[in-house]
């Protein structure tokens, strides 16, 4: 792909989102869709989305740089910055949704560790000081502490399911309580990873040492992509046959109501068409398809966080109480509003941005430096 094309999208992407950013900042929440019974929606399901690639990229780049995998030398650096650079509008995600976002201080000097929520704001906080500190030292021509690296992909493994499990400890929401939830988020988080290397390698180009990582990269991503179909089948038919209804209606919702949207988006663009392209030796050796079947898992992955999130908030805790009260807010209906449409998309205008700026000035970099060390 044409890098003007990339660098046209992603201005274009954020200059939407300086919109968003904007009316946030200045009218707090009061334009976006969610309220208090939906209290999780698009920006929640970007930052699922987004920290599950930076923890994705991780785990990757860890073959390379912490294991020292043959097959995986030369993208260790390529993963680190595609990591940070997620990680960053992952967190600005989440900033965007809470209420006093002047309040995050809190989460660090008025510590409490019994609560989900300030382990997820430790954890990742952890995870973005290791990824940055591995990052330097892989650009200053040295390799990057072991210690790092081994804490890093500790703090990622337990970041990478961390959403599933501060939804499954909702027991009021049965769609959720699954213990198999973090795992799902782990298999997400690789897969997604994977996928954004591929988007990378494949639309961009590798250099001679990355590029051997493809078709393993490749086949590998065909296998999550099979993992991510049977536990979608697995979780679906489960919950329909057994038909509890605060289950079996979030799913009935999904499948009927998003039809497009769940059949043809998430099934067939994000999961089938890229198996099937990806298992084959003769399409996998294409990067720029791969690099597309890249962006087609990324987009599924999007929509299967949306469908996790949303739908189990769109049903009655308690029988008539969304009938109790009337007002803005008080609706399980949500579509996300101009406004949490515009940040989203500025937040990805801010990844498209920061790959691009990487590639073209980061890793020039690092290899000036990595020769004047030699």
């Amino acid at each position: 792909m044409n890098k003007s094309i990339a660098y046209t999208v992603g201005v274009i992407a954020l200059l939407i989102g300086l919109y968003g950013f904007f009316d946030r900042l200045v009218y707090g929440e009061a334009h976006a869709a969610y309220g208090s019974f939906v209290v999780w929606g698009l920006w929640v399901a970007a930052y699922f989305f987004l920290g599950g690639i930076a923890v994705g990229c991780f785990l990757w780049g860890s073959l390379d740089l912490l294991f020292g995998l043959e097959t995986f030398k030369g993208m260790g650096k390529t993963a680190l910055w595609a990591a940070l650079v997620t990680l960053v509008a992952g967190l600005m995600a989440i900033g965007f949704d809470l209420g006093h976002m002047e309040r995050i201080w809190k989460a660090y000097i008025q510590v409490n560790f019994h609560s989900g929520v300030a382990e997820d704001v430790w954890a990742y906080t952890l995870f973005g000081i290791f990824t940055l500190i591995a990052l330097y030292q892989s650009c200053s021509g040295s390799k990057p502490a072991k210690v790092i690296l081994i804490l890093g992909l500790i703090v990622a493994l337990f970041v990478a399911g961390a959403p599933g499990k501060l939804m499954g400890v909702n027991a009021g929401r049965m769609y959720w309580h699954a213990g198999l939830l973090p795992v799902q988020f782990l298999i997400f988080a690789l897969t997604t990873g994977a996928a954004m290397l591929m988007v990378i390698f494949g639309l961009f180009g590798a250099s001679d040492k990355a590029a051997r990582s493809f078709p393993v990269l490749t086949k590998a991503t065909a296998g999550l992509l099979f993992v991510n179909l049977y536990m979608l089948w697995a979780y679906y038919s489960e919950g329909l046959t057994g038909n509890m209804p605060s289950v079996a209606e979030p799913i009935r919702m999904v499948m009927q109501e998003h039809a497009v949207l769940f059949w043809l988006v998430q099934v067939a663009v994000g999961l089938l068409i890229p198996l099937v392209v990806l298992s084959q030796s003769r399409t996998a050796a294409n990067p720029a398809l791969v690099g597309v079947m890249g962006l087609c898992v990324l987009l599924g992955n999007l929509v299967s966080r949306y469908f996790i999130l949303v739908p189990a908030q769109q049903i009655d805790l308690l029988e008539g109480l969304s009938s109790a009260f009337h007002g803005r807010g008080y609706t399980l209906a949500y579509t996300p509003s101009m406004t949490e449409w515009a940040v989203f998309l500025g937040l990805i205008g801010i990844v498209i941005l920061g790959l691009l700026i990487g590639a073209d000035y980061l890793h020039p970099l690092c290899q000036c430096k990595s020769q004047k060390e030699a």
